[in-house]
């Protein structure tokens, strides 16, 4: 594998507050409310904090709590919109909302890919492994155009049969 990986751990301080404002939620167990997609979260303060942090589970907002962007929300913001914010500029909003939902899932795979990499692999999985990396972590920066045109659908597919065909090593 020649390029690292980036952090998959979130760093809501450098992000937008992507998730609490591009998601849309149906009150349920998870959300105790209704919002639409890229409307902001009633709970959402300027300063991207949550004014129900610290009550999220008995004030019904336990699906906040479980969600992880794994990373890709700071990527989002700041490589890909170069720190530009919704805030001072609406239209970013779908755009922004975009791009996360495809990082989103291009770092879910790479996390799922990670704990494959710890297993005793044999050269042909090693290769398989390091190739579908490389994929979903390219050498060249995202941008919006790449990810309008990434095939998310089929590396995704193409991640679950690998991971399938790692039986043997469990």
């Amino acid at each position: 594998m020649t390029n690292s990986l980036p952090s998959l751990e979130p760093d809501c301080s450098n992000c937008a507050a992507l998730c609490c404002v591009v998601f849309a939620f149906d009150r349920s167990e998870s959300f105790g409310i209704d919002k639409g997609a890229g409307e902001a979260c009633p709970n959402l303060m300027a300063n991207n904090g949550c004014r129900i942090f610290d009550g999220r589970a008995e004030l019904g907002f336990k699906g906040c709590i479980s969600y992880t962007c794994h990373g890709a929300g700071q990527r989002v913001t700041q490589d890909v919109f170069a720190g530009r914010d919704w805030r001072n500029d609406p239209s970013l909003v779908h755009r922004m909302g975009a791009a996360l939902s495809v990082l989103r899932r291009i770092h879910e795979q790479l996390v799922l890919l990670q704990a494959a990499g710890q297993l005793p692999l044999a050269g042909g999985h090693r290769e398989q492994l390091d190739g579908l990396i490389e994929t979903l972590n390219p050498a060249v920066d995202w941008t919006e155009d790449t990810f309008e045109a990434f095939p998310i659908d089929r590396v995704c597919g193409e991640v679950g049969s690998f991971l399938k065909s790692l039986r043997g090593y469990v």
